[in-house]
């Protein structure tokens, strides 16, 4: 398999879905606050509108898993694509809230199962001395993704008001659908030779009773990951407010630190092969964690961007660790549902940030909320220096030269 594996070779069908997927939720993420908001929703409700699919997300992510594991990827992303096309299809016509608020829980069952299928797939087919560059890629496209999306919908909301951007995202789906549909069932290339096509399938609650050492340990430092993340995104704004800077000046941080993400996404899983997990795992943790710490002592727009930079620095670099990680130690037999409990840790850590942020800042201050997420990021770093060297696979095989 080393010898036969190629990104360049199954770059269209591993990606493909993934990245057309993203570029219509890159094009919708912006306008769903201010869809809800022409509705006629308050500005907090609005805000909570924004929230909805990643809580779906989180509530689906297990879910998705088994989906995955009982449809098999290439239909699982079919199905996805379709029903993620329905959903944007009713938020672009939603004449009230409540169907626009079930249009927006559709579209986090979703994008579990977008990322879950391709992510089960190469975590079969790709040899450890090539998984996290393939982890990273998948994590890569969909940052492009997000980062075209909003491009592409600015014409169509200036034309015609936030939702027509959800057209955008009717037609990702759909391609992402008929690419998952034309391509080959890449989930049956990456069975082990001589296996039987139908795998003896193991309950969740067994999967994670059987992998409870890795999920409370190199687990719970992903849940920090995921919550350093996050914060970065809750934190930044918030601060870049407090210090008098304007909502353009923000969006440009945002949109500097958006463009360092995508230029690192490929070293950073280059580097995992050749060093080892650890070796961006404890980094991302510690330039996270080290920016929300600094953050409280900047107060005007090139501290805030250098900082936020620093960050993004971090982030970019963790693009596809998360995935990694689970790709390490998913287990052949219950590998889509074990990879849902791992996304879903994930998750619990994204959302947890703004409950956190915000829970801190009432009681505080966000200057103290920034303090405390940071300490907490670089506790996780230390966690994961602790114990992912006994989890990382390259210390069981041998070193094997792949394409790329």
């Amino acid at each position: 398999m080393a010898e036969e594996f190629s990104l360049r070779r199954v770059a269209v069908p591993a990606f493909g879905p993934t990245a057309t997927w993203s570029v219509g939720l890159g094009a919708a993420m912006p306008v769903i606050a201010l869809s809800a908001r022409d509705l006629g929703a308050s500005v907090s409700l609005a805000a909570l509108f924004a929230g909805l699919g990643t809580v779906a997300e989180l509530l689906s992510a297990v879910p998705a898993g088994v989906l995955v594991d009982r449809l098999g990827e290439r239909r699982a992303l079919v199905l996805a694509g379709v029903a993620d096309a329905a959903a944007s299809f009713v938020a672009m016509l939603a004449p009230s809230l409540w169907v626009f608020a079930l249009a927006m829980v559709l579209t986090g069952p979703t994008g579990a199962v977008f990322l879950l299928a391709r992510q089960s797939y190469l975590t079969a087919a790709a040899p450890v001395s090539m998984r996290a560059r393939a982890m990273s890629t998948l994590g890569g496209v969909t940052r492009i993704g997000l980062f075209v999306g909003p491009f592409l919908g600015a014409p169509l909301v200036h034309a015609a008001g936030p939702q027509a951007a959800f057209g955008i995202a009717v037609v990702g789906g759909l391609v992402a659908a008929a690419v998952a549909w034309a391509s080959p069932d890449l989930g049956a290339h990456a069975r082990p030779v001589g296996a039987a096509h139908e795998v003896a399938r193991v309950p969740v609650l067994e999967v994670v009773r059987r992998h409870r050492a890795v999920l409370a340990t190199v687990g719970l430092g992903v849940l920090a990951i995921g919550l350093a993340r996050s914060s970065r995104v809750v934190v930044v704004p918030l601060w870049a407010e407090h210090v008098g800077l304007t909502a353009a000046q923000t969006s440009l941080v945002f949109g500097v630190a958006g463009l360092v993400e995508v230029v690192l996404f490929y070293p950073a899983g280059s580097l995992m092969d050749r060093r080892g997990r650890v070796w961006v795992a404890f980094p991302v943790t510690v330039l996270l964690g080290l920016g929300l710490l600094v953050l409280p002592l900047t107060g005007s727009l090139l501290a805030v961007g250098a900082v936020a930079a620093v960050m993004s620095v971090g982030n970019g670099l963790g693009s596809g660790i998360v995935m990694t990680l689970g790709a390490d130690a998913a287990p052949d037999v219950g590998r889509a549902p074990f990879l849902g409990v791992w996304r879903l840790l994930s998750l619990v850590g994204h959302n947890g940030a703004s409950v956190v942020v915000g829970g801190l800042a009432a009681v505080a201050s966000i200057g103290a909320a920034s303090v405390a997420v940071g300490a907490l990021a670089l506790v996780g770093g230390l966690w994961l220096l602790r114990w992912l060297p006994r989890y990382d696979p390259r210390r069981a095989a041998p070193p094997v030269g792949a394409a790329d």
